[in-house]
């Protein structure tokens, strides 16, 4: 049988074009011989939906745009991701679900069985349980029909699993010949290969064919890379889908032949290409189309601009360069020379004036107190004022550009260069940053972002002479500390010991992240590269005593 993975880019919600999506790859798939076309999970609504589940006109509408694809799709079997009623009696309202669609009609559901509750997952608070699952006989086969975290429990592949119960370990021993998994499978760094071993492991162990069709694109911090595949009883992989796109491939499962698209494998640019994709589907699936970056002539400002500008389109990308009596005048000379070699809008609005204005407002109450960090603060926060009001002015959403390793220590300013609507790269240690940059100049055979932004001591230029390093350890030192302590989870003494450091060096930094946490949770969305993000995926209590 020729089957077509249907690898598409739905909305939340839009339950109009996400039909209108589906049935159109559907009719191109049997335009092109295919017999069965596949779509991701909750491919009809949008995944995550999150609590929109709980409103009963919600599932009223993913079951009725569930029968319009039917109706729209006869000629060709469909198998699709929506929601439905529950069944069983847990409290809770709905199932995440699979549908089989022929001859104008749907003739079979199946539930989701494992819901994950852990990182950006939280589908026990909305979903029921599946509390058994069923053989899907098709054309001559039975397939074995799951849903994402369905097949991420093989005993044979996970050291430690989270469930008691094997969903394809049960499905096969009930005569199931064909492992179908739909899915919507987040990115992270070094996810795709792990999923792609894990997927050729269960090929192997239970001599199937294994499908996977994966949900692309971004919806709000969470960004799925699609990567959508199909591997061979003996473990070859025989049709492969484009990372980081909509795509449309064709596996003939009676020959094991498919066609193998470019998937993204290596760290800098798939992480790039997330990034891309995440702020493009966050600016337009808002209602909006541009863009505004406040251009300090630094690194990280320069990444979220040609990130912006690949995501947008020149055209709709505006820079905009805040000199304050600290800036130099090569971070100027630097942040013009970017938004030239990036071919966006630039303006300049000195701050100097507006600061001099606070400073001589507040000069009554500061009486005979030295100027610290309060002053450098303010200026910052200046900048986030004008940012949003031209944000505001010009319709367009305001891209933060603080990195992870800021982030983690409290080294940005509420307010001021935390306001915006999405942090682009909060999830990016400064070490990576650098290495994007690098990329960025690589991919384009030009430079695109200054050799001098990069070769320059990173610098908040709040005061004269500033240094990121009068503050924090150098990055080379301090990211390898915070990936130990906010991912691996390792305590001070466990991580001065594993990587020769100073006790005293680490638990400075420790410190400084458990004081931040109130910043952190007041930050913009950002969008999720790493095991472990600063969001939705990381909970942690503000009112809190650490403690060695």
């Amino acid at each position: 049988m020729k089957i077509a993975l249907g690898q598409i880019n739905p909305t939340v919600g839009d339950f109009s074009g996400n039909a209108k999506k589906i049935i159109e790859y559907a009719q191109c798939a049997r335009s092109l011989g295919a017999e069965l076309v596949i779509f991701p999970e909750m491919a009809a609504c949008g995944y995550p939906a999150r609590d929109m589940v709980e409103r009963p006109a919600f599932v009223r509408r993913s079951e009725a745009t569930m029968e319009k694809i039917a109706q729209a799709t006869d000629g060709i079997s469909v198998i699709c991701g929506f929601v439905t009623p529950a069944q069983v009696e847990t409290g809770k309202p709905v199932m995440n679900s699979a549908a089989f669609l022929q001859g104008g009609r749907i003739h079979f559901v199946q539930s989701k069985m494992l819901l994950p509750t852990y990182d950006v997952f939280d589908e026990l608070r909305n979903f029921a349980p599946a509390r058994s699952q069923d053989i899907l006989p098709l054309h001559g086969e039975k397939w074995a029909i799951t849903i994402c975290e369905d097949a991420w429990n093989d005993k044979s592949f996970w050291r430690h699993r989270l469930y008691p119960v094997d969903p394809v370990e049960e499905l096969v021993k009930a005569g199931g010949e064909v492992i179908l998994n739909i899915s919507a499978s987040p990115f992270q760094m070094g996810k795709l290969k792990i999923r792609e071993e894990m997927l050729t492991a269960l090929a192997q162990q239970h001599k199937r064919p294994v499908i996977l069709v994966n949900q692309v694109g971004g919806n709000d911090s969470v960004v799925f890379d699609g990567s959508s595949l199909v591997v061979a009883p003996s473990g070859e992989i025989i049709c492969r889908a484009k990372s980081f796109a909509e795509d449309l491939v064709l596996c003939d499962l009676s020959t094991m032949k498919g066609e193998l698209h470019e998937q993204e494998y290596e760290r800098e640019p798939s992480v790039y290409s997330a990034l891309v994709l995440g702020t493009r589907d966050y600016v337009h699936k808002t209602g909006f189309s541009k863009a505004l970056i406040g251009l300090s002539g630094g690194i990280d400002s320069a990444l979220v601009a040609a990130v912006a500008v690949d995501a947008l389109g020149a055209e709709n990308v505006m820079g905009i360069g805040m000199p304050s009596p600290y800036s130099s005048a090569e971070s100027l000379t630097d942040a013009r020379a970017l938004a030239r070699n990036l071919g966006i809008r630039f303006e300049v609005v000195p701050i100097t004036g507006l600061f001099d204005e606070f400073r001589k407002t507040l000069k009554p109450m500061f009486a005979g107190m030295a100027e610290d960090v309060t002053e450098e603060n303010i200026q910052s926060r200046i900048r986030g004022n004008l940012l949003m009001a031209m944000a505001n002015k010009f319709r367009s959403l305001v891209l933060t550009t603080g990195n992870k390793s800021e982030y983690a220590v409290g080294y940005a300013t509420l307010y001021g260069d935390m306001a915006g609507a999405l942090a682009v790269i909060s999830d990016v240690p400064k070490t990576l940053v650098f290495k994007l940059a690098d990329y960025v100049n690589r991919k384009n055979g030009r430079e695109l972002i200054p050799r001098s932004t990069m070769e320059k001591p990173p610098s908040a230029e709040l005061r004269p002479g500033q240094r990121d390093t009068d503050t924090l350890p150098p990055y080379d030192v301090l990211d390898p500390i915070l990936e130990a302590y906010v991912e691996d989870l390792k305590t001070v003494r466990e991580i001065a010991s594993e990587r020769g450091l100073d006790e005293e060096l680490v638990l400075r930094v420790v410190r400084m992240i458990e004081r931040s946490e109130f910043k952190r949770q007041q930050a913009p969305i950002g969008l999720k590269i790493t095991e472990k993000a600063f969001g939705v995926g990381r909970r942690f209590p503000i009112a809190v005593k650490y403690e060695v």
